[in-house]
C-alpha cells in the first residue's frame, strides 16, 4: 500500500517519519485475553483472530501507520505440539497479515520474530542457541517465504538477539524482493549476546531489501546508544522499545518502572529514526502521544 502521496513505506522513510503501533500482546491483554501460555498472542490467531483485528484498529486509531502482524510467536513446531498441521500453520500466517490489513493500518509489516521466541523460555534475551547459521536459515525459510508472499508492505526481522541469527536472516531475505527492517533486541551497544551493535548494522548493508535497522524490545537508554549506530550505518533507523520495565522470563512477569516518553522519541528522532514506536507495555495511549509529537515536528 501507499501513504496519500502515493509511495510506499519504504519510499516514505525518505521524506518523512513514520510511527510505528505498540505492543500488540499488550493490547490484547488490556482487552482481557491471557496470553501466559506458550503460543503467547499467536494463540488467538487460532481462537479470536477477530481481536487480533480490533487490537491492530486500536493502534491505528491511535496514530499508528503501520501494524506489525501477530506472527511474532507463530512457529512450525510450537503449533505442532497444539496439533496443528504444517498447512495449516501457512494459512495462520496469511491470517496474520489479513487481519493487520483489515484493521485500517496504513501499511502492515509482517512480524518475523526469532528462533527464541519461539522456544519460549527467554532465549531471545540471551541468544544462546543450539543452532548454528545454517540451522536458523532453515528454522526461519518457510516462515519467511510464507509471510513474503502474503503481501505485507514489509517483513519486521524484530527482537533479534545475536549476529549468528542476523546472518542467517539476511541471507534468507536477500532476493525475496520484499522491503524489511532489521530489529535488535540490545544491552546498551551490544547485542543480548554481547556482540557490538554496530556489526550487525553494518552487515545489513549489502541487503537491497533492508530499508532501516535499528532496536527493539529493549530499554530506552538503550535506543538512545542505538539510534546513532544505525543512522551511522546508512539505512533510516528504527527504534521502538518497550516501557522501560523488564521482562523476566522466568518469572513471566515485568518488573521495574516505565522510561518510554515522548521526549525519548523525540532524541531518537533527532538522531536519525524514521520508524518510531513502542514494543513491550507500551499501549495506544503512549502511541497516541508519539503520533503527536512526530505530527508536530
Amino acid at each position: 500500500m501507499t501513504d496519500a502521496s502515493g509511495r510506499s513505506l519504504a519510499e516514505t522513510l525518505a521524506t518523512r517519519v513514520v510511527v510505528l503501533d505498540g505492543g500488540l500482546a499488550t493490547r490484547l491483554e488490556e482487552r482481557g485475553h491471557d496470553l501466559s501460555d506458550d503460543l503467547w498472542s499467536a494463540r488467538l490467531l487460532l481462537d479470536a483472530p477477530d481481536e487480533v483485528r480490533a487490537a491492530h484498529a486500536d493502534y491505528a486509531a491511535a496514530g499508528a501507520e503501520v501494524a506489525a502482524t501477530a506472527s511474532y510467536q507463530v512457529s512450525y513446531g510450537g503449533l505442532a505440539a497444539r496439533g496443528v498441521d504444517a498447512a495449516r500453520v501457512d494459512a495462520l500466517l496469511r491470517r496474520s497479515v489479513a487481519l493487520a490489513r483489515e484493521s485500517g493500518s496504513r501499511w502492515v509489516a509482517a512480524s518475523v520474530g526469532p528462533y527464541g521466541a519461539a522456544l519460549a523460555d527467554g532465549q531471545e534475551y540471551t541468544g544462546d542457541y543450539d543452532l548454528d547459521v545454517a540451522g536458523l536459515r532453515r528454522w526461519h525459510r518457510r516462515r519467511l517465504g510464507v509471510l513474503a508472499e502474503a503481501g505485507p508492505d514489509a517483513l519486521a526481522l524484530e527482537t533479534i538477539p545475536s549476529l549468528a541469527e542476523v546472518e542467517a536472516l539476511l541471507a534468507e531475505v536477500a532476493g525475496l524482493g520484499v522491503p524489511c527492517w532489521l530489529s535488535l533486541t540490545a544491552d546498551g551497544d551490544r547485542t543480548r549476546r554481547g556482540e557490538p551493535v554496530a556489526e550487525a548494522f553494518a552487515m545489513a548493508a549489502d541487503v537491497p531489501e533492508v530499508v532501516a535497522v535499528g532496536v527493539n524490545c529493549c530499554t530506552a537508554d538503550s535506543a538512545d546508544a542505538d539510534v546513532p549506530l544505525a543512522r551511522a550505518a546508512g539505512r533510516p533507523a528504527v527504534a521502538y522499545p518497550n516501557s522501560g520495565e523488564a521482562w523476566n522470563g522466568t518469572g513471566r512477569h515485568w518488573v521495574g518502572d516505565p522510561t518510554f516518553t515522548p521526549a525519548r522519541v523525540g532524541r531518537w528522532v533527532e538522531d536519525g529514526a524514521r520508524l518510531v514506536g513502542g514494543c513491550c507495555r507500551v499501549g495506544p495511549e503512549q502511541i497516541a502521544a508519539v503520533a503527536a509529537l512526530v505530527r508536530g515536528r
